[in-house]
């Protein structure tokens, strides 16, 4: 007698349909995926930064530049979660250009076009 596969269950808990996601869910989620993926190219998950074998600012610029635009294109609709986000931005904004050994002038560094100088 040959065994039958287990018939998977129609639906799983864990498991939710894209269609059942707020949206302000799938926005913040982009965001914070954005936001970890930038420090880390940035080399902040590491003991040392300057040494992390996944620093790499060009990778880091384009990440934080699409956070920015995500974050600014879609703020009224994050409500209460527009500010940490933003906060978050800033600081990988501010951790690039201590990274850069020759920082971007006020407005071009990634992401300034969207949010506007950081210092």
């Amino acid at each position: 007698m040959s065994e039958q596969p287990a018939e998977q269950p129609p639906y799983s808990p864990d498991v939710r349909d894209l269609e059942d996601i707020p949206s302000v869910e799938v926005i913040s989620r982009a965001a914070v995926m954005l936001l970890s993926a930038g420090a880390e190219r940035l080399g902040l998950a590491d003991a040392e930064p300057e040494n992390s074998p996944h620093r790499d600012l060009d990778e880091a610029r384009r990440l934080i530049t699409a956070l920015a635009g995500l974050i600014t294109a879609s703020a009224e609709y994050l409500g209460l979660h527009a500010g940490p986000l933003r906060d978050g931005l800033q600081s990988l904004q501010k951790a690039f250009r201590e990274a850069s050994a020759v920082p971007d002038a006020p407005g071009q560094g990634p992401g300034e076009k969207y949010t506007g100088p950081v210092y």
